[in-house]
């Protein structure tokens, strides 16, 4: 393995589970980063070696652990994080970059927080198997999007198998009910002129009630969820079709094309012309 390698993923455009750096690292002694905060999911597993991270927890209280190969870290959106490889017997390792909208829903189910950021498996087979997709990930950055997604899901699910927590029973709730019918009622309506009021009224229940579990449940209000998917499906649409902005932005639910504008720079940081030009 060389010192260090490391690719931006390509693609952006999945919804529900997203990549956005991965590589691997032989670190020099003493090698440090950080403090720095992230604004997606950042997971380190260690491959050899050992080494110190410093993490901020819930209250925003520096917590220092000491990890070594066999275990990992979990660096969590806006926490403020410092890594230190040691001096004599410094870090190797793999990490990913990733976020989504079903990742919060279901790290909640292991027993990694912000809290408790350190990865010790509870089987030694899914840790190899999560090691070895992370690994394939890392050796393979000439594949497609699609085909690295795929992987991705794999280390995911073997990760957060791994890490479950033996505290937490699984048990269907009714909020997960409304989360479930929310979601569908958007991916098949997010073209139409819908409100987060009517989202709620399909559930059953108050807007209020109805923004405060889904919050909960997907880590972001429903207004920024029905936003983020319609802005991308109009990337698809921008990068695989001709359709004028006009017709693209009453595709996605915007009659007003100045507001799907506004609404996607919000999100991408350039207009959807200069998107679909860098794009193409």
């Amino acid at each position: 393995m060389s010192n260090i390698f490391f690719n931006i993923f390509p693609n952006e455009n999945f919804i529900d589970l997203g990549m956005y750096q991965y590589g691997c690292e032989q670190c020099e002694p003493g090698h440090s980063f950080g403090p720095a905060a992230r604004n997606h999911y950042l997971f380190h597993y260690i491959i050899a070696g050992t080494g110190t991270l410093m993490a901020d927890n819930a209250n925003g209280e520096t917590q220092t652990y000491s990890i070594k190969s066999g275990q990992g870290f979990l660096i969590f959106p806006g926490q403020i994080t410092t890594y230190i490889a040691d001096q004599e017997l410094p870090w190797e390792y793999v990490w990913i970059e990733f976020d989504g909208l079903r990742v919060k829903e279901a790290l909640a189910l292991t027993e990694l927080s912000k809290d408790a950021p350190v990865y010790r498996s509870h089987s030694k087979n899914l840790r190899e198997q999560m090691l070895n997709e992370m690994l394939y990930i890392a050796h393979h950055e000439k594949e497609s999007p699609f085909h690295l997604i795929g992987h991705l899901y794999l280390f995911f699910d073997y990760l957060t198998q791994s890490a479950k927590s033996s505290r937490l029973v699984k048990s269907s709730k009714m909020s997960d009910y409304y989360i479930k019918e929310a979601i569908n009622y958007i991916e098949q309506n997010f073209q139409n002129d819908i409100t987060i009021e009517d989202i709620a009224a399909v559930c059953g229940i108050n807007r209020s009630y109805f923004g405060k579990i889904f919050r909960n449940a997907v880590g972001r209000s429903p207004q920024e969820f029905l936003m983020n998917y319609r802005m991308v499906k109009a990337t698809e649409l921008l990068k695989l079709t001709s359709l004028s902005i006009a017709d693209i932005s009453s595709a996605v639910g915007y009659e007003n094309q100045l507001h799907f504008s506004r609404a996607f720079k919000t999100i991408y940081g350039v207009s959807p012309r200069e998107w679909r030009n860098q794009h193409r």
